[in-house]
């Protein structure tokens, strides 16, 4: 049955996407990162769904006389940047042939990325982005912190299978992510329902992070939390969630996840964080050999280690962006990757900065606040995870894109009115009559 449901609203949404493909976004994002054809048992769990809905998209791009123009910022082009040099990258990487699927699968990534960036140009497009991400990690969040409370605590919560996010501590991270985009939903939502759905979601989110025994997740949901609390417009709501919440989920947490949150303590004893550790020195190693271009996809094993590891016995995945980064990509892949968080956050700043004033510009503030705050709480859990292309951070730097454009209009509107109105009101000079 589910299956069939699937595949009819696959089907159904392609006519529509031929005509507005900002539509076969939205199902691009729903398809790529929920995955709901994983959670069926029959022919659709392994049916190409994402191709039929991008082939669709790419077509509708073309034929379509909407607005489709590639917005040429500091964020695109760094992300233009990045793509290609992963790319020319892998024409020296150490695996090139056993590396083509990840790069076929990072490519799609990055090509729909800079689709959804010609696409989402208007604030509903933009919200529509927001409910894309929202449900589609929110189901596993509310359904992880659910199951979370009924177990209590004593399973692990895992995530979508054959994502990118099916291991435990990767899913956790998604979900601490995606909390503040319901933060947003929540604060400019008009139906009470919404908030009222938002207020219970982002709770259970965190306890399915908390359930997902990942001690990545316990850090960054703490920076996340504490940045969400600096950054909101009603400091309250989040401070008395977060004091009410981490406490009780804690509390509540069986006495096997208090010993393995323990080990962030005791990390010289612990063999999964020293071979993190060891997996880092080997990506700095490498790098400073092959200091532009690094080694490629899929150079985490024996033979990469026996030459760059300090412990050639024990190669792991890099469990860190950074250092995935840097060792996939040599230094100059590192400070793109990383050039393309700072241009987000600098766009972010300037979002807050310049809409303080404009009142009908709130909702592009409270927005480009939660993505800053989304891009702390990735950027901490992030540090223990090998995610650098995990879609939605680059879906987020899209909207943020959009919403600069939108503000950029607003203020550009903004500055034509009152240089018309200065035009039409004459010297305060020349109104006064010649008395003399």
């Amino acid at each position: 049955m589910r299956d069939i449901v699937i595949t009819l609203i696959v089907l159904a949404s392609l006519p529509p996407t031929l005509k507005r493909p900002w539509i076969g976004v939205l199902m691009w994002v729903w398809i790529s990162v929920m995955n709901p054809h994983r959670l069926s048992w029959g022919f659709a769990y392994s049916f190409p769904f994402a191709a039929l809905i991008a082939g669709a998209t790419l077509v509708g791009l073309v034929i379509t006389r909407d607005p489709k123009k590639l917005p040429v910022t500091p964020i695109t082009i760094t992300l233009i940047l990045f793509t290609a040099w992963i790319n020319f990258g892998h024409l020296f990487a150490f695996y090139p042939e056993e590396a083509k699927e990840m790069l076929s699968r990072v490519n799609k990534i990055m090509l729909m990325t800079l689709v959804t960036a010609m696409l989402i140009k208007t604030r509903k497009h933009i919200d529509y982005l927001i409910w894309a991400l929202v449900v589609s990690i929110g189901y596993f969040g509310v359904k992880g912190g659910i199951f979370t409370i009924m177990t209590g605590g004593q399973s692990i919560v895992w995530g979508p299978p054959g994502s990118l996010i099916e291991g435990n501590n990767e899913v956790a991270l998604a979900f601490i992510t995606i909390i503040p985009m319901m933060f947003y939903l929540m604060l400019v939502s008009e139906n009470k329902w919404v908030r009222r759905g938002m207020m219970a979601s982002m709770p259970l989110c965190a306890i399915a992070a908390i359930g997902s025994y990942s001690r990545g997740a316990l850090l960054a949901i703490a920076a996340m939390l504490f940045f969400l609390w600096l950054k909101s417009p009603k400091k309250m709501v989040p401070a008395i969630v977060a004091v009410m919440m981490i406490p009780v989920a804690v509390a509540f947490m069986p006495d096997k996840w208090s010993e393995r949150m323990d080990t962030i303590n005791e990390y010289q004893e612990d063999a999964s964080a020293m071979g993190r550790i060891n997996a880092w020195k080997m990506a700095v190693n490498l790098a400073n050999d092959r200091v532009l271009i690094g080694g490629g996809f899929n150079l985490w094993n024996g033979i990469t280690f026996a030459r760059y590891a300090p412990d050639p016995n024990d190669p792991h995945a890099a469990h860190s962006i950074y250092f995935q980064a840097l060792g996939e990509h040599g230094w100059l892949g590192l400070i793109l990757y990383m050039t393309l968080g700072i241009l987000t956050w600098r766009k972010g700043s300037w979002v807050i900065r310049n809409t303080k004033n404009m009142p009908n510009m709130k909702w592009a503030r409270d927005l480009a606040t939660m993505i800053q705050v989304s891009l702390v709480g990735f950027a901490v859990g992030g540090a223990f995870l090998s995610l650098v292309y995990y879609d939605v951070p680059y879906y987020l730097m899209v909207a943020m894109v959009a919403v600069g454009a939108l503000v950029e209009q607003a203020l550009a509107k903004q500055k034509a009115q009152a240089r018309a109105f200065a035009a039409a009101v004459p010297p305060h000079s020349a109104a006064i009559p010649d008395l003399t």
